[in-house]
């Protein structure tokens, strides 16, 4: 599974931040790359007012909007249980690599993204899936060798990790 990674970290870790740096690079050295994100809140597309919003509220199951610039789906799920994450997966196109952001509690590769300063306890301990952790902290002396200490405040070497690990059959 070295195509898939998730990024995880409490709110205000610094996720999405990190991914647009990660996503940018990657993107420029000519890679695709895709993105899962997970939210707990009703997620606004388009302002009510809009035609693609007003045949929704009528009732349609999904409304595809295409353009020349971009293509979107939206699907009411309308009291089905919202899809597993391998649900979503499957529905993406090919890419060298797709991250997820959010769906913490997956058993996926994670990238923990941590600042200690907010108060919350680190994600590593109790998950075995963790197999990085970028951090505005240094590396704890108990940490175990096999789990990568990456410096969150320099996002190159995190994306130098990332590189490595794409590149990586046995990741």
């Amino acid at each position: 599974m070295h195509n898939l990674l998730g990024v995880i970290g409490w709110s205000g870790s610094g996720k999405t931040t990190l991914l647009e740096v990660l996503v940018s690079q990657l993107a420029a050295d000519g890679l695709r790359i895709n993105v899962v994100k997970h939210s707990h809140h009703d997620v606004m597309l388009e302002p009510p007012h809009k035609d693609s919003a007003r045949l929704r509220l009528a009732g349609a199951a999904q409304v595809m909007i295409a353009s020349p610039f971009r293509v979107a789906v939206i699907r009411e799920l309308r009291g089905e249980p919202e899809p597993t994450l391998a649900d979503q997966l499957a529905l993406l196109g090919p890419a060298d690599l797709t991250l997820v952001e959010g769906y913490k509690w997956e058993a996926i590769p994670k990238l923990e993204v941590q600042r200690p300063s907010l108060g919350h306890p680190a994600l590593y301990p109790n998950d075995p899936h963790i197999v990085a952790v970028a951090s505005d902290e240094p590396r704890p002396d108990d940490l175990p060798d096999k789990l990568a200490w990456l410096d969150l405040n320099a996002p190159a070497t995190v994306l130098a990790w990332l590189k490595q690990r794409i590149n990586s059959p046995q990741a």
